[in-house]
């Protein structure tokens, strides 16, 4: 018989559908098993719709049949079915979709909310000659007596012959390609791939998917067996479901327990820990979905790692879009594991990617609410649990306020929490305000290593003995995040360390003054002995007992140096350092001393040492040690 020829350019577009379109060649299950879903759909509503079809639902299924011996591979479903004229339209016409046509006939009655199609753009099922080359269909409609069959090797056209067939429904028989240099398609003639493939892109459709299997049980035993029978195993085959059919997501949040709600995460997340919390949400209407979101107990090992891939796993009725669709999640909450899936995204041809759309900004604002309205409820209702999350992901929250310039800080602030000088314990921003004594100009922070490290910095003594609560930032990122958020409710953050931490009266201005004149011989021959070493040498504002600590002006701040100091390439950038003296003190009284007799070596020394201490207390290195050392045991001697 004679080919036809496919309708529309050929040769060009199905060499386009065969190999640009698709990114794997696997998909090419997923798109032939949605097709058959959407044949079992259109049997389906008839029957709900027509009282002379008699189908029962539960009979509906779809088969998957490898033969190793023929090479082929067969995906059969007892739906509608097709007759020749549907076959030549929907099969012979490239990018014509049946299924489309189903819906935009319903649409047209005013029936179109009944049934949920999968098939959009007609080109799924040519990707079966990604990995066969010859492909032949068997259809016969539902309510006739005649099948047709269906053949193609490509590109070159098609036949279409009468043949037979029991019942109605399609076969897709492909004949599988000869391996080739980096191409393995015996696999898809092995049972334990097939059944991977479903279970990763079509678990959720709503048809029984079955496959003959293998499984191994125990041997009857034989009755006259003795006390010492063995029990013996047989491996047999039987028919048996594949795919889970209904998700979890789809159903309503009272019906689904937590150890199901925990069973579903471990094993489709491969974590081996419970969630700390799940997120079960939908919304109708506009834009309709249901999505699942958990949020781990722990990050994973890759998790600050530029390698860790963020986003949630896309649905498009049932069927597996993306594994990861990272535009669903903001940074900040990368660590949100989790499904989505709705019948509304607007998909390429492929339905392997998305078309970036209002609705999926629509829905990733939505979702970004419910997880952190979910943490909130989690840090009010179970604070064990939220310590617990800001362990894994604080950092990564810290990251979220001071990311696209602060852009974000409103929204995460509530989540922050930071160690209280006054609780001993983990505070929340909300908290400490709360505890914040009327007259307090500010949020005081300080920022260090370690809590208790912070705790003996001289510069914040002064602070604490004013009874004002200090937050202890022991973060690289806490004083960049102080920095972003800036003020809340009109009181500023301001660094315990900082000269202007407590505001000044007049009086103390003016006996700082005097003090600052009487003690510039001594700061001179400070700043001499130092040299570039520091930009300024000061009596200090802010010591009470400590005897000198270390200051910056500009806009590098030492926290900043730091930080940067870890960075690769960022061991260049230097705050402007400022050595500050307390003048009432036991060593600020021994270098007057020196200066005063002009004891020229005496003070040097001094000024060494004033110097390197204030660098040890401000975590940073000394520009060398061993002349320290030498300094210290110098004046032991």
């Amino acid at each position: 018989m004679a080919k036809k020829q496919f309708k529309a350019e050929s040769k060009r577009l199905l060499d386009l559908m065969i190999n640009s379109i698709y990114t794997h060649k696997e998909i090419f299950l997923r798109e032939l098993i949605s097709n058959a879903s959407d044949a079992e759909d259109k049997l389906a509503y008839k029957a709900l719709t027509d009282d002379q079809v008699p189908v029962d639902r539960k009979d509906l299924k779809i088969t998957i049949v490898p033969d190793k011996e023929m090479r082929t591979l067969t995906v059969s479903d007892n739906g509608v079915g097709m007759t020749r004229e549907e076959l030549e339209n929907n099969l012979g016409t490239i990018a014509k979709s049946g299924s489309f046509q189903f819906k935009q006939d319903l649409a047209k009655e005013e029936k179109g909310e009944d049934i949920d199609v999968i098939g959009q753009f007609g080109v799924g099922f040519y990707s079966a000659f990604m990995v066969a080359d010859h492909v032949t269909v068997v259809s016969r409609a539902y309510g006739s007596d005649e099948a047709w069959m269906w053949q193609s090797d490509g590109a070159d056209g098609y036949t279409v012959t009468q043949c037979e067939k029991d019942a109605p429904g399609s076969d897709v028989i492909m004949h599988l390609k000869a391996n080739a240099d980096e191409e393995n398609y015996d696999q898809y003639l092995e049972t334990y791939k097939l059944q991977e493939l479903i279970k990763k892109y079509s678990d959720y459709i709503r048809y029984p998917i079955v496959m003959e299997v293998e499984d191994y049980r125990q041997k009857e035993k034989p009755a006259d067996a003795g006390d010492d029978y063995k029990p013996e195993w047989e491996t047999v085959k039987e028919w048996k479901t594949i795919n889970s059919m209904v998700p979890l997501w789809q159903r309503q949040k009272s019906k689904v327990t937590a150890e199901e709600y925990n069973a579903f995460y471990k094993e489709k997340f491969m974590d081996w820990q419970d969630p700390l919390a799940v997120v079960h949400t939908s919304a109708e209407g506009a834009v309709t979905y249901k999505a699942m979101l958990y949020i781990p107990q722990k990050a994973p090992y890759d998790f600050y790692t530029r390698e860790y891939q963020k986003g949630l796993q896309l649905y498009s009725s049932g069927v597996l879009i993306m594994d990861k669709c990272a535009d669903l999640l903001p940074d900040y909450f990368r660590f949100v594991k989790g499904v989505v899936d709705s019948p509304d995204f607007s998909l390429n041809i492929s339905r392997e990617v998305l078309q970036h759309d209002r609705q999926l900004k629509v829905i990733a604002s939505a979702l970004e609410k419910k997880i952190k309205g979910e943490l909130v409820k989690l840090q009010k209702e179970d604070p064990e649990k939220y310590e617990q999350f800001w362990t894994a992901f604080g950092s990564q929250i810290k990251y979220g306020v001071v990311a696209d310039y602060g852009a974000h800080k409103d929204n995460l602030k509530d989540l922050l929490l930071f160690w209280s000088s006054k609780e001993g314990k983990n505070t929340t921003l909300e908290a400490y305000q709360g505890r914040m004594a009327e007259e307090q100009p500010y949020y005081y922070y300080a920022c260090g290593e370690s809590v208790d490290k912070i705790a003996k910095l001289p510069q914040v003594e002064r602070i604490l003995d004013k009874g004002y609560e200090i937050l202890y930032c022991t973060e690289d990122v806490d004083d960049f995040v102080m920095q972003a958020l800036g003020e809340i409710d009109g009181k500023k953050f301001k660094s315990a360390t900082a000269e202007d931490a407590l505001p000044q009266t007049e009086e103390e201005k003016k006996a700082a003054e005097e003090k600052a004149e009487e003690g510039k011989p001594v700061l001179e021959a400070v700043k001499a002995a130092l040299g570039d070493q520091v930009k300024e040498v000061r009596l200090s504002k802010i010591l009470k007992s400590g005897a000198c600590c270390l200051s910056a002006d500009g806009p590098v701040s030492l926290e900043m140096e730091r930080y940067m100091r870890k960075m690769e390439g960022g061991e260049h950038m230097k705050a402007e350092r400022v050595l500050e003296l307390n003048a009432d003190s036991a060593p600020y009284a021994a270098l007057k001393r020196a200066v005063d007799a002009g004891d020229q070596d005496t003070v040097e020394k001094y000024a060494k040492l004033l110097y390197g201490q204030a660098l040890l207390l401000a975590d940073l290195p000394l520009e060398d040690p061993a002349e320290y050392a030498q300094l210290v045991c110098s004046l032991m001697a």
